[in-house]
């Protein structure tokens, strides 16, 4: 069966200590025993660094407080310049690190508040992360790898800041050493930071509008990295004489247009994770294309650039230089059109299981069949077309924790077939018929994930690893396409009084046919700002978006009114449905239209009326 996912939202964590206890429990019981938390199931060993390989140097496990004089969580906040890379090859990791940062409520859910070394400090810091649908609440000690004093793995570049370096451990205790963190793609922690979906864009084979793509993204809070291909492992890591890192992954932290000698030229920034190394060409930092900018649009694009690892590029040049682009949106929605569909979102399990359901992809047609089957129905969401949009995310789990077992990433692929009925379908069936989509390619990464449009209609999904007899775990996450539309269980008595009392001008407790109709136009401008600030397409508005509603319906209001909206209306999770929305919108006409009639007559006691006539409304 499936089961329902989202893709970040307010989840609690689960705890995933072996003796079952919170973060704030293991705090508690350090503090009231004067001591500082020493992990057990992330021991300061060499066991927790490398499985495959003896330690190379002599390294001490020593706490923040051990290596400066006055240790910092986060320092003048949470940001890129945060994150430098030391001896372990995790690029991949730091580079969505360094976009994390970017996107400061997915930070915030990462990166919890509740700690520092100031107060009720007890050597324990605890990191949240998506994993195959569900979030984990992962603590660590503070004890830190270090040679002479100094942080080997991942550092901030301020010497007194240590919360970068306190979530690689973190990550690396969730998938078992520091050594299973090396080599990976982006992607794969950007989901992991966000619960989000992923797409990959090739630059040399990209749509026409690429750039606006991205900038869609950026817009919407997505995620972004990059990097440059290679053809050997004698590549890896190697510089360019234009300063680029092949094999190497980067983060995108920004896009802008820019006016250059009478001409728009889109540019790309860009960030190097080793806090160093940049591009040297055209618009790079102390390059002569930035004296011919408007020097106050200069100043705000540059932002006193240094020698930080992060640079800009004219976008045809990045094309030029970099293969792959992976953006890990927020939403299934597309970035190639301005469309905010509402998402069913189904979640399926399964296993490649060898001589069982193993069967490798339709190469292997006598075996193809054994593949798991997972029944998929697609309803029309549209009505101004025949399609629906679907995009399938096939992901393999687990496979970084497996490595000390001599295992590793699976090269995995699906194929989705039209299918008449119920039944699972034997070999003669995948023989006949061909598949009416697929994933682009096989590929050893752990999630391949594709956007369809498909006729409405039942399918069957098939994924596969690409040889038989394979064994792996994976997820399946499914998003479908369906009618947009506002939940609630019709209006509540209290909103069609405040209704009336907004439309009844001529007070007969009643409203008449001109008044409906005012109503009525009303209503519509009212249910379209729902859809339209409803971002996330629940159905529900959060704080938040209504506070953005609100302003975009001509309302300016202090905050103080604005908590009080807020407490009035959200449910336990801040959110607002429509029959409270549709109460507060109404009610703030209300008293829009008594304060019109009012400014005049009392100016110099105006705030305390409207106060007033706010308390009582509200």
């Amino acid at each position: 069966m499936p089961v329902q996912s989202t893709l970040s939202g307010s989840v609690k964590a689960i705890d995933t200590q072996s003796d079952g206890k919170s973060f704030e429990q293991l705090r508690q019981e350090c503090l009231q025993k004067g001591v500082l938390f020493e992990d057990p199931d992330f021991p300061a060993t060499d066991s927790s660094l490398f499985f495959s390989q003896s330690v190379p140097v002599q390294i001490q496990w020593k706490r923040p407080t051990e290596l400066c004089e006055n240790p910092q969580f986060i320092v003048g906040g949470a940001d890129r310049t945060d994150i430098c890379q030391g001896q372990l090859g995790d690029c991949w990791l730091l580079a969505a690190i360094a976009s994390l940062t970017l996107k400061k409520d997915a930070l915030a859910r990462v990166v919890p508040q509740d700690q520092s070394f100031d107060h009720r400090y007890a050597g324990i810091f605890h990191f949240q992360f998506w994993q195959h649908n569900r979030w984990l609440d992962v603590v660590v000690d503070d004890r830190l790898p270090s040679v002479r004093n100094k942080l080997i793995m991942l550092h901030s570049a301020s010497n007194d800041e240590f919360w970068s370096a306190l979530l690689e451990k973190a990550y690396a205790k969730m998938h078992g050493s520091y050594e299973s963190l090396k080599g990976g793609s982006t992607m794969e922690a950007m989901e992991d930071f966000t619960g989000g979906v992923g797409e990959m864009y090739e630059t040399k084979n990209a749509p026409t509008d690429l750039f606006s793509i991205m900038k869609k993204a950026l817009d919407r809070g997505s995620m972004m990295g990059c990097s440059i291909d290679i053809t050997s492992s004698a590549e890896s890591e190697a510089k360019t004489s234009t300063g680029l890192v092949k094999g190497h992954a980067y983060s995108i932290t920004g896009l802008e247009e820019v006016n250059y000698r009478g001409q728009k030229v889109q540019l790309i920034r860009i960030r190097n994770p080793w806090g160093q190394v940049e591009w040297n060409g055209p618009w790079s930092d102390n390059a002569r294309e930035w004296n011919y900018v408007d020097a106050a649009e200069k100043t705000r694009i540059l932002q006193n650039s240094t020698d930080d690892g992060e640079f800009w590029m004219e976008f045809e040049d990045f094309k030029r230089n970099y293969d792959k682009v992976e953006i890990c949106n927020m939403t299934p929605d597309s970035l190639t059109d301005d469309t905010k569909r509402q998402w069913e979102v189904s979640m399926f399990e399964g296993n490649w299981i060898r001589g069982s359901t193993a069967g490798g992809c339709r190469n292997f047609i006598d075996t193809f069949w054994t593949n798991p089957q997972f029944k998929l129905q697609l309803e029309d969401a549209d009505d101004d077309d025949d399609v629906c949009s679907v995009v399938i995310a096939l992901m393999q789990k687990n496979r970084r924790k497996l490595r000390k077992e001599g295992l590793d990433l699976e090269t995995i692929g699906f194929a989705v077939y039209e299918v008449h009925d119920e039944d699972q379908q034997g070999k003669d069936f995948f023989r006949y018929h061909a598949s009416k989509a697929r994933s682009r390619t096989y590929i050893n990464m752990r999630e391949v994930s594709e956007r369809f449009t498909l006729p409405p209609g039942k399918y069957l999904l098939v994924p596969t690893t690409f040889q038989p007899h394979h064994e792996a775990d994976f997820l399946i996450r499914i998003f479908s396409e369906k009618r947009a539309g506002i939940k609630f269980d019709g209006l509540s008595l209290s909103t069609c009084h405040s209704i009336i009392n907004l439309m009844d001008v001529d007070n007969t407790g009643m409203l008449e046919f001109q008044e409906f109709k005012v109503f009525w136009e009303k209503m519509k401008k009212w249910i379209m700002l729902f859809l339209s600030f409803d971002t996330d397409r629940s159905g529900k508005m959060s704080s938040y978006e209504l506070r953005i509603a609100l302003k975009a319906a001509g309302m300016q209001l202090n905050n103080k009114l604005l908590q009080l909206i807020g407490l009035r209306f959200a449910d336990d999770s801040y959110d607002i449905d429509f029959d409270d929305y549709l109460t507060c919108i109404v009610r703030l006409e209300n008293m829009f239209s008594t304060y019109k009639k009012i400014k005049f007559l009392i100016l110099p006691g105006l705030v305390d009326q409207i106060t007033l006539v706010s308390n009582r409304l509200f």
